[in-house]
This record gives structure tokens, sequence and C-alpha cells, in this order.
């Protein structure tokens, strides 16, 4: 059968998921009468709910007797590293474009990664139905973002079509509405060309992993010579070059949205192999007798780290299950066989672990993986990596796109420009405005909550890692100080009614709270310790005046990734199961003035 493997690559939300439901449709892998939700692709509860895909995952659907592998990639640039092992097992892109906002930068992130891998690109401009949209600038475009990638001519000559992915039609033209997607399908059958089979013995490189609780860990990958067959003896080359030998105990191809048992897979077709020992990502599936080795993946460095610490609150184990700082280094340990982009490195206390990825988004998801696994633990300060290069102290710097109201923009510019952004460039489209700055990693941390509390909410924020730069000085860091608690007990409506003056609370009535909590953000630069679980002395002597009814305006509750970015240097988010905690590093006064951090 003849096959064809490709990878959709698309900045976050522009319709990747949804295009794959529509094909999955059009190539009848389900029941007429079959129920199967939007965006199939997106399973775990956290892409549902954040709304993007965050873990690259394989589907095939058979059109006109091709088999097509479909690879669903992530389209936020702190899931970079996914992104780049998973094009190794694609011939071709379907690049997928909003016809409304254009190429975004993290579409810029990916398309590079996919023209150095020599692969073709079709594009397919989405959601043209949009009102106010460009389709036809769209296309030029992203022809010249393909000539300011280096992308070779064969590569500029690219197929296109139109359409919109949730209305279900793509056609040749963007005023012509068809009735299915099948010129999209057609596009890829005519321009993606099948895999070259090189002649030669086995092999294949390792570019994903899944686990089975039945089966252990299960190598994913596409072979690129020779035949795979169950119970075959093959050799594993290591990234360093050595070689062990182990056996194929099953063998799985991709079918629909499941996988089908076989016997043998043909060169160039995606597998999923089952009885592999010791492998991992990066790693070559060889002949036994006579190994050769592929070139292994390259990824790029992170640039973000945190400090994961035990939970050793007031509160600890009262939520969660795994509290200890074994639990946690093995979790984490189990993490990095799959995560490549990620990095843990031991400190010089047992129960602190260095952690390392791409940026806050990317560890955050991890965290929140954690959490609702049952683990509690503390976080601290996100840091930015930085680094030496020919003894100068360099920091990472990134490419950050803000798309807002024009009559609101002039706030956001200076916002940016404190923080030590660059402004590049600044156009309008109808009544927005699209600015795009160069920013260091830094400045990023704690700026999507300010412009969107300046612009009321309407601003849409993009960024991507470009590069190291020579560091850039001093980046004001939040205004306010923090209302810590003195005492631990229960939060007293009555104390916070009389305290409300003095800034804004984190916790509700009636919650339980400890001494070195972060309650509430303070309206001066400096932190102060307020005792709320004060009652109202009741004695029987009659006040004058009527007692006044509280009113409490509702507590701040932070996201996860807002609380990561609003911490202080001597501050950690406490994360346990149901609660997310912003606490002092030392909980009681005395300390935290006897071991100031600065």
């Amino acid at each position: 059968m003849n096959i064809k493997n490709i990878a959709i690559i698309a900045h976050v939300d522009h319709g990747k998921t949804t295009l794959v439901d529509k094909i999955m449709h059009h190539c009848k892998l389900f029941r007429e009468n079959e129920s199967t939700g939007e965006l199939i692709l997106d399973s775990n509860d956290q892409e549902r709910e954040r709304g993007i895909t965050i873990v690259s995952k394989n589907v095939s659907v058979v059109y006109k007797d091709t088999k097509i592998n479909i690879i669903d990639t992530p389209g936020h640039a702190d899931f970079g590293g996914e992104v780049e092992r998973v094009l190794n097992m694609a011939d071709g892109v379907l690049l997928l474009v909003d016809a409304f906002e254009g190429p975004m930068p993290q579409t810029r992130f990916v398309l590079q990664k996919a023209l150095d891998l020599g692969l073709k690109p079709c594009v397919v401009i989405n959601k043209v139905d949009k009102p106010n949209c460009t389709p036809d600038e769209v296309h030029e475009k992203v022809f010249d973002l393909m000539y300011e990638l280096g992308a070779e001519e064969w590569q500029l000559d690219f197929p296109a079509v139109y359409g919109s992915a949730l209305n279900n039609w793509m056609s040749h033209s963007p005023d012509e509405k068809t009735e299915n997607i099948e010129p999209l399908l057609d596009m890829v059958l005519e321009h993606v060309e099948s895999p070259t089979v090189k002649e030669g013995n086995t092999q294949m490189l390792i570019t994903s992993l899944d686990f089975s609780s039945y089966t252990g860990r299960i190598a994913i990958g596409r072979l690129h010579r020779g035949v795979l067959r169950e119970n075959m003896p093959v050799a594993l080359v290591k990234r360093d070059g050595s070689i062990t030998k182990t056996r194929i105990k099953e063998l799985h191809t991709f079918e629909g949205v499941g996988r089908r048992r076989v016997e043998e897979i043909q060169a160039g077709d995606i597998c999923a192999i089952v009885g592999l020992e010791g492998f991992e990502i990066g790693d070559t599936v060889a002949d036994i007798e006579n190994p050769e080795g592929l070139k292994s993946i390259a990824i790029d460095e992170p640039t973000m780290s945190m400090l994961f610490t035990i939970n050793d609150s007031p509160f600890f184990g009262k939520d969660g299950k795994f509290v200890t700082s074994r639990h946690i280094k093995d979790r984490l340990t189990k993490e990095l066989e799959k995560n490549l982009a990620l990095r843990v490195e031991e400190t010089d206390s047992a129960d602190k672990f260095n952690v390392f990825g791409r940026g806050v988004m990317h560890l955050s998801v991890l965290i929140e993986t954690m959490r609702r696994e049952g683990y509690e633990l503390q976080i601290g300060q996100p840091q930015v990596i930085i680094k030496e290069i020919d003894g100068v102290k360099c920091e990472p710097i990134e490419e950050l796109t803000i798309d807002l109201p024009e009559n609101i923009s002039g706030k956001s510019v200076e916002m940016v420009t404190m923080r030590k952004g660059e402004m590049l460039s600044m156009e309008g489209k109808g009544e927005r405005m699209t600015i795009q700055f160069l920013i260091p990693s830094r400045g990023i941390i704690g700026l999507r909550n300010q412009l969107m509390t300046a612009t009321a909410g309407e601003a849409i924020m993009a960024h991507r890692f470009k590069e190291f730069q020579p560091l850039k000085g001093d980046i004001p860091q939040r205004q306010n100080g923090s209302l810590v608690s003195m005492e631990k007990g229960k939060a007293i409506p009555y104390s916070i009614d009389k305290l409300q003056d003095r800034g804004k609370f984190f916790v509700d009535p009636g919650e339980e709270i400890y001494e070195g909590q972060v309650i509430g953000e303070n309206s001066r630069s400096d932190d102060m310790t307020v005792n709320i679980t004060k009652t109202k002395k009741l004695s029987n002597v009659r006040s004058s005046g009527a007692d006044d009814k509280a009113k409490i305006v509702p507590a701040k509750k932070f996201s996860l990734e807002e609380a990561l970015e609003y911490i202080q240097k001597d501050e950690y988010v406490e994360v346990t199961p149901h609660f997310l905690r912003i606490r002092k590093i030392y909980l009681t006064e005395t300390d935290r003035k006897r071991y100031k951090i600065i």
C-alpha cells in the first residue's frame, strides 16, 4: 500500500486539531451514528482545559487506497522539544495559517525546523470565513516567511488550499466554497512524496515514547530501511555510540486513532514496538549482525529553571498522597524519559531539585500533572538561565508579538520597554495593532498578568526564544509587597473587612491559613504582617452606634502559571492536589529578618 507521512504544524489555536477531526470523519474512521465529540486528539484533561495540544499524537487514515499517517503537533513554543523530534517521522508538512492573523511567531519556529529537515511544505489557509480576513495577503506573507527562513526553491514552490476546517470545506480559491475537504487530501497525495526507501539493513530512529501499564515502555518511530518482524533480535545503537542487544516482542501499526498488531512492518511506515529494553528517544533500532546508527535528534537548550522542593508548610500531608523527596525524585526521573526538553539537577540539599525547561508553560504543565496525580510540592520563583559565552554573561532573548486594540497600544509599549523590550515593528490591522519586540526572557515573566489588566483582557501575546545576548541590566520586579499572615487559624470576615484598605486579599473568609502564608497584596511596596484570625470582642457592654455589615471584596484567585509569575525571590508556591497557596520561604517574622533574601 502507498504511504504518505505528514505532520501538521501551526500556531496555537489556528485549527490543527479541528482539521484532523474533519479528516478522520471524511475518511470514515467512525460509524455514522458514533458520537465522537470535538478535538478528538486532545485527549488528556489539561489539553482540553487549556485548549492547546501538549503532546504530539499519531493517527492514520486511508484515502484513495493510500495510507496517510498524520502527526498532530503542539503549537506552543514551550513544547518545541516535542515538535523537533516528531518531524523526523514526516516526509512533508501541512502548514496551517489563520487567514486573519497570518503567520505567527510560533509558526516560524516549527517551520524553520521543518525546512532544515528538507520537508516539503503544503500550505492550508484556514478560517477564511472570518470577517476582515485577507487570505491572499497571508499567502504572500507565508512566502516571505519561507524565503526569510532560507527555504530552497523547490520548497518555495508550495501548493496551497483555502477553507474553513470548522465548517468542513477546503478549496483552491478563497472565494469558491466546496462541499468537503477533499482538495486538501488530494493536495497531500499529489505533492507529498512517498517515503524514499534506501537499500540496506534495518534502521529505525526512535522519536517518541508511549507507556502502557501492561507492556511497559513502547518505542515509536519510522522505519527508514529494511523490515521489522515480531520476535526479531535487534541491536540498539545509543546516542553515545554504544550498542546493546534486545528483541522485539510485538509490532503495532497505527490505524485510525488506535493501533493494530501486525507481524511485519515495511520501510517508510510509522510503527510502535513493544518489548525493547533500555531504550531512549534518539536511539536507533538496527540490524543485529551489522548495526548502523542514524543521526540522533538534537534538541534546543532549556531557557528557564525552577526549584522543586518538598512541602514543609504546617499543612503538609493533609491533601496529597506523595509528599516525600523520594516520591518527587522518582516522578521527575520518570518524566525525563519522555520529556526531552526537560533537565533535572540535584542540589546540595536532598529535598530540593533544580528543574530546567523551555518556559513557564512547559514547567507548569508538568507541575499540574503531578498535582493531579496526588503530589504535594513547593516551587520557587522561575529563574532564567544565564550562560557565559566568550567570557560575557548572556541571557535568553525572545521575540514577542502583542496583538491588541489600537487605542490602548501606548500603555503596553511602555510596559514592555520598561522591561528592556526593544520595538521592532508596528502594524495596524483594522482596529487592532500588531507590535513586535525583542525582550529578555526575564522581562516576560509576570508580563502577561500586567498586560491583561492594562488592556482589560484584550491583548493576545505570543513569544518564542531567539538567541542568547549579553545581559540587559535590571528589570523592575513586582511593585507591591505582600500581606503575610501572623497566626495560624481560620480567616475571619470581621478582620478581613477591617484590613481591606491595606490591599487585595487572596483568601476567602473561613479558609484555613498558617503563619507566613501570603494572604494578599499590600498596596505599598513593603511586606506587612497582619492578623486576620482575630474575632470581634463580644462583651455585655453596649457599643455606641450600630454594627456595620462586613462588605468583603471577593478574593483574587491565581491559576498555577499566574502564581508562579507573581511570586518574589523569598516566596514559594505551595502546590497540593486541591490547593494553591503562596508562602514566604521563612515562615516566622524573626527568621525572615535574620535570613533576609536580597
